[in-house]
């Protein structure tokens, strides 16, 4: 969500695989950008193997970032602003979809759901 996509479409078909299936409806472009967020995310994920970046407070383990936090006037991160909100220069002339929360504990989640 960083990248500035909603969530897409995931299924796991393949133990150890993903698959995402985007609309029909985007353009090439936008399929572009995708596959850069990937390479991307690809990246941290190394940062964080190598050591570059912090094992516990890093841009991945933090995702997504909210505009409030992005903003706030406390910002305690081993990364920058920029790189928490805006990871790639198209997002600055694209737009980007903001997250009104952060990362859910997804196990904790599923097992106590709540419909408000």
């Amino acid at each position: 969500m960083d990248f500035g996509f909603h969530a897409p479409t995931i299924s796991f078909p393949v133990a150890g695989g993903i698959m995402v299936e985007p609309t029909e409806s985007e353009s090439k472009l936008e399929l572009d950008h995708f596959c850069e967020a990937m390479i991307q995310i690809r990246e941290e994920i190394k940062e964080i193997e190598n050591g570059t970046a912090d094992h516990h407070d890093n841009v991945l383990k933090n995702a997504p970032h909210t505009m409030e936090r992005v903003c706030g006037d406390e910002w305690t991160h081993p990364y920058s602003r920029e790189k928490a909100a805006f990871p790639k220069a198209w997002i600055h002339t694209r737009g980007k979809f903001w997250p009104t929360v952060s990362r859910v504990d997804n196990v904790y989640g599923d097992r106590h759901l709540q419909c408000t």
